[in-house]
């Protein structure tokens, strides 16, 4: 039997094409103009600026250390978390400036909610750890109208048949692919208008990947993604639009190029851009 190569199964994904068009005209949910993020004395990003459209998954990826994480949480304001951090430029959130002094970040953050590399679930049950950002965002629910968001927010996570006998368990209880989608359900109760996730299948299995990538398509039409991945075939399955980034000679990340998932990975404009996907760089 010939084992195909990672080259080989990335083409012939891609040659099958994708069920839906993406959309031009679209609007735009998230804006981010001439962006630069320094920690310390060292530029880490520089002169980015991105579109991310309502209700599509947009994938950035690109080689380790090109800033990809650093963009990502611009958009949500975690950088102001780091010590260090500095950011510059605009970044838009519904035509509002996310950087503005009147713009309350932990209001932008209950907008656009992230999820992390690695599972880091609460050490509370399941059921307390869903319901954890309702209760500190204040939401006013009452005890049925909170354990119905807490079950709509697992539904949709793809985790309520495998959880809900045992909503009372501790959440470290659970596998990890399982964690990670109870911290997805987490950010989802608190009804976010964009999801960013950062790596979130890198320290998963391939089923616990696969559930994840098939739930990210499944509520794409209530969500905007946008999903940070080092993993070439994953972009290509569950992203419709594809940002590259790159270091620059100085190691400044820098967005190179950006465009539909299957033309970026088919008909790649920049050298680099194909040079990273065939494995040539990176």
């Amino acid at each position: 039997m010939t084992i195909k190569s990672y080259n080989q199964l990335l083409t012939e994904y891609l040659e099958q094409g994708k069920d839906e068009m993406t959309d031009s005209s679209e609007p735009e949910v998230v804006r981010v103009e001439n962006v630069r993020v320094v920690y310390g004395n060292k530029i880490a990003i520089d002169n980015i600026s991105v579109s991310f459209k309502r209700h599509y998954i947009t994938a950035i990826i690109g080689p380790s250390g090109c800033g990809k994480s650093t963009l990502l949480r611009s958009i949500n304001r975690m950088n102001d978390l780091v010590p260090g951090a500095k950011v510059y430029g605009r970044v838009y959130f519904n035509g509002t400036d996310v950087y503005s002094k009147d713009v309350d970040p932990v209001f932008i953050r209950s907008r656009i909610s992230m999820v992390f590399q690695r599972p880091n679930p609460f050490p509370f049950s399941i059921f307390d750890n869903v319901a954890f950002g309702l209760r500190v965002n204040g939401f006013k629910l009452t005890k049925d109208e909170l354990y119905n968001k807490v079950k709509d927010a697992l539904i949709k996570a793809a985790l309520w048949d495998e959880v809900k006998d045992r909503l009372n368990a501790h959440a470290y209880s659970l596998s990890g692919g399982q964690q990670q989608r109870l911290c997805i359900a987490r950010a989802l109760a608190i009804d976010p208008e964009v999801l960013l996730l950062d790596e979130p299948t890198v320290s998963l299995d391939p089923i616990s990947t696969a559930r994840i990538e098939s739930l990210l398509r499944s509520i794409k039409d209530e969500y905007t993604i946008i999903i940070v991945t080092h993993n070439m075939l994953q972009a290509a399955r569950a992203s419709d639009y594809t940002t590259v980034m790159m270091p620059d000679d100085d190691m400044i990340g820098r967005i190179i190029e950006f465009g539909p998932t299957k033309e970026i990975f088919t008909n790649p404009k920049d050298k680099r851009t194909e040079d990273y996907i065939s494995g040539r760089i990176g």
